[in-house]
C-alpha cells in the first residue's frame, strides 16, 4: 500500500529540494559552463536553470489563485538575464516564502492539467527540483549524490503518479537499471534518466 505524504512533509521537502537544486546552481562557475549539454536533450545548462526559475516564479501567482491563462506569457522566455546565479537565488527564495505563507498548503492551484491542492503542487515541484539537481550536477561536474532522504520521499510520492505522468507525456520512458541499483538510480531511471549519463 502506498502511504500518501502529508502536507507538512510537502512543505519541508519543497524547501529542501530547492536548496538541493540551488547548491548545484552555485557550482556553475564559468561562462562556458552555461552552454554545456544536460541529460535533458533540448536544454543546455542555462535553459535548464531558466526552466526551474520559471517554475519558482510561477508558484507565486498560482498560489495566489491565478490561472495559467491569467498569467499568460509574462514568464515566458529568458528569465535569467546577465546574472543567472543571483536571479536563480532570488526566485528560489521567493517561491519558498510563497509556500510558507499561512494556509498556503490548503489552497487550490489551477494548473494547466487541472486543479490541485497546493500540497500536491509542492510535491510536483520538489520532484522536479531534485531530478533537475542531478541533471545540473552531472552537466557541470558538481556533486551528483542527492540527499537520500529527499530521494526516498520523492520516490514515495512519485510511485502512484508515475503511470499517469508518463501517459500524458510529461516524462520519458523509464531506463532499465540493474537489480542492485541504488535508490537514487532507480528514481532517476523512473524519470527517464540514464544514471550513467556523462560517464
Amino acid at each position: 500500500m502506498v502511504v500518501e505524504p502529508d502536507e507538512a512533509d510537502a512543505g519541508t521537502m519543497f524547501v529542501r529540494s530547492v536548496e538541493e537544486f540551488q547548491t548545484r546552481v552555485r557550482a556553475v562557475e564559468t561562462a562556458p559552463a552555461w552552454t554545456r549539454p544536460t541529460p535533458c536533450p533540448d536544454w543546455d545548462v542555462r535553459a535548464l536553470v531558466n526552466h526551474l526559475v520559471g517554475e519558482q516564479r510561477w508558484a507565486i501567482p498560482l498560489l495566489a489563485g491565478k490561472t495559467v491563462a491569467e498569467v499568460g506569457a509574462a514568464l515566458d522566455g529568458d528569465l535569467l538575464g546577465a546574472a543567472p546565479q543571483e536571479t536563480s537565488q532570488v526566485a528560489a527564495e521567493a517561491a519558498v516564502v510563497a509556500f510558507a505563507e499561512p494556509g498556503a498548503m490548503e489552497r487550490t492551484v489551477h494548473l494547466s492539467f487541472g486543479d490541485f491542492p497546493a500540497a500536491d503542487y509542492a510535491w510536483q515541484l520538489a520532484a522536479d527540483h531534485v531530478v533537475h539537481a542531478w541533471d545540473l550536477a552531472v552537466a557541470v561536474g558538481a556533486d551528483s549524490q542527492l540527499d537520500p532522504d529527499l530521494v526516498a520521499e520523492i520516490a514515495r510520492w512519485w510511485e502512484p503518479w508515475e503511470a499517469l505522468y508518463r501517459e500524458v507525456g510529461v516524462v520519458a520512458e523509464p531506463v532499465a537499471v540493474g537489480a542492485d541499483a541504488s535508490d537514487q538510480d532507480r528514481l532517476l531511471a523512473s524519470f527517464g534518466r540514464d544514471p550513467r549519463w556523462g560517464q
